[in-house]
């Protein structure tokens, strides 16, 4: 068995009809003849679009293949019991250069029942925003599912959905079942359970370059929504420089954010999990074994869970979203 180290994945590029060119101008990835780009996958399990590893010995492979042969060494003992040779994330960026859809995922238990898949709890971290941006998340209200239903029918649904003003550095935890829509001109990280699940509510009427609509769901999507009004949407956190800023915790993972100026040393070897680094700004080489990972803006870094001490050198700075299961 081949001996594990820090992956990269080869990026996996969606055109969308709402997708734009930030994935290009500000992250600086290449995605080609596509006319836009409007998610990138960076590590994924999806079934259908399954990472391949860029560097190193096991350049080449998949994650399937992967999980399949290592199992715990590569995710965790705990993780690899309670998912199996499912990989548990799906890391992506997504550059809205239109609002998306008005959407809600499913719970694990609907997901399962209704498509043999994990539900979807994701988080956002916003890495640029236009001025003027803004997103949905949750509702201004207390509803139910029959004023919910008469305000869809009647067009009116967003007189009862909340919008926020967002500016980059801004985080939002969406569990399943919230309604919740990126707006346009917000570049966003996004940390999700593995899953690709998506009920389409509303669509703002927008038809494809042949004319047509867009699929809704919203049948399916009364039994997925969560109806509460919630008193704060937005993840409050303090950044600090040069210290873990703790942003969110969940079944599904735990993500800090890590904004460093100066060199750092890891000691991951506590954890019964993997560690996936999203690098938001600046560069850094993770030095481990004796060997160096260079790491720049719009790349992600797989470690595995035998990967225990690393240290993070760099000369401009860097900020990371640090993600693992708890």
């Amino acid at each position: 068995m081949s001996t594990l180290y820090p992956l990269k994945f080869k990026t996996i590029y969606k055109d969308k009809i709402w997708g734009g060119q930030k994935i290009k101008t500000y992250l600086h990835k290449d995605f080609g003849n596509l006319p836009n780009c409007g998610e990138t996958w960076e590590i994924s399990g999806v079934k259908s679009d399954v990472s391949v590893v860029e560097n190193g010995a096991l350049q080449g492979q998949s994650l399937a293949a992967l999980l399949e042969e290592h199992k715990d060494a590569l995710v965790g003992k705990a993780v690899y019991e309670r998912f199996g040779n499912e990989f548990p994330l799906l890391i992506k960026f997504i550059d809205a250069n239109e609002d998306l859809s008005i959407q809600v995922h499913p719970d694990d238990e609907l997901a399962r029942k209704r498509h043999n898949s994990f539900g979807k709890t994701e988080m956002w971290y916003v890495i640029e925003a236009d001025p003027g941006s803004s997103l949905i998340a949750g509702f201004s209200e207390e509803v139910d599912e029959k004023t919910y239903v008469e305000k869809l029918n009647s067009g009116h649904l967003t007189d009862i959905l909340n919008r926020e003003d967002v500016k980059a550095g801004d985080v939002f935890f969406l569990p399943a079942g919230r309604v919740h829509t990126i707006g346009k001109g917000l570049l966003i990280a996004e940390i999700q359970q593995t899953s690709d699940i998506t009920y389409r509510i509303y669509d703002f009427d927008r038809v494809d370059d042949k004319g047509n609509k867009r699929e809704l769901h919203t049948e399916e999507a009364l039994a997925a929504i969560d109806y509460k009004k919630y008193p704060n949407y937005r993840t409050d956190y303090t950044p600090v420089k040069n210290e873990d800023v703790h942003l969110v915790s969940c079944p599904y993972f735990t993500t800090n954010v890590m904004d460093y100026t100066e060199n750092v040393n890891k000691d991951y070897s506590a954890f019964d999990s993997f560690v996936i680094h999203v690098c938001l700004e600046g560069s850094y080489e993770l030095q481990y074994n004796g060997e160096s990972y260079a790491v720049k803006m719009g790349e992600c870094l797989l470690l595995p869970n035998t990967v225990d001490k690393v240290e993070l050198t760099t000369s401009e700075g860097f900020k990371i979203l640090e993600s693992y299961i708890a």
